[in-house]
């Protein structure tokens, strides 16, 4: 019964965000991602031929994508390795939305809806809401943006000067920072990921 009592309130920790998700890798995450606006990044969108694993596009160059690939690598986790290797082998599920026949390890992960793919299959895929607290450090979001376009980030633990949303690290167009983003736009997916 103790037991159980204790699952319960380590439930109600994580939920209310006092807890980071149980451990603290996810905390490690907003904390990585966080790092990253600090470093002066264009917002690029070119393709670039990259090496195979823990590639990157040039420094100082990058986008949504690349804020979630650079985070998760400060952790040791090579999300364009772990996305290559299941797209190889389950490349059916993966969209179609680019016309490519196979996989290229220069862009798939470098793809939002490639990322929301393999979160939803290795990672927990979570409730999506209009309330700030359900949203946790080291979360990933996507969302839709007008004109058909996709997005991706990070959520930290810093908060909204009303307290009510968490700040996210994104790169929209002005390089990699951290905004009052979260309900900015149409919500798609939302996920958390340890490897």
């Amino acid at each position: 019964m103790k037991k159980v009592i204790l699952n319960i309130f380590i439930l109600l920790l994580v939920s209310s965000g006092i807890l980071a998700q149980g451990d603290d890798f996810y905390m490690r995450l907003s904390n990585a991602a966080i790092e990253l606006t600090k470093d002066k990044v264009v917002y690029d969108p070119n393709y670039y031929s990259i090496p195979y694993p823990n590639g990157d596009v040039p420094a100082g160059k990058g986008v949504c994508t690349d804020v979630v690939i650079r985070a998760y690598r400060k952790l040791g986790i090579d999300l364009q390795k772990e996305i290559h290797v299941d797209m190889k082998a389950n490349f059916s599920k993966y969209p179609k939305k680019w016309g490519m026949k196979r996989t290229d390890r220069n862009i798939d992960h470098r793809r939002v809806l490639n990322q929301a793919m393999f979160f939803s299959r290795f990672g927990t895929t979570k409730t999506i809401s209009d309330k700030g607290s359900d949203y946790l450090p080291g979360d990933i979001v996507t969302w839709d943006l007008p004109g058909g376009l996709t997005h991706v980030g990070i959520v930290t633990d810093r908060k909204s000067g009303d307290g009510k949303r968490p700040l996210i690290v994104h790169n929209i167009g002005a390089g990699q920072v951290l905004a009052d983003c979260l309900f900015s736009f149409k919500i798609t997916g939302h996920y958390s990921y340890k490897k």
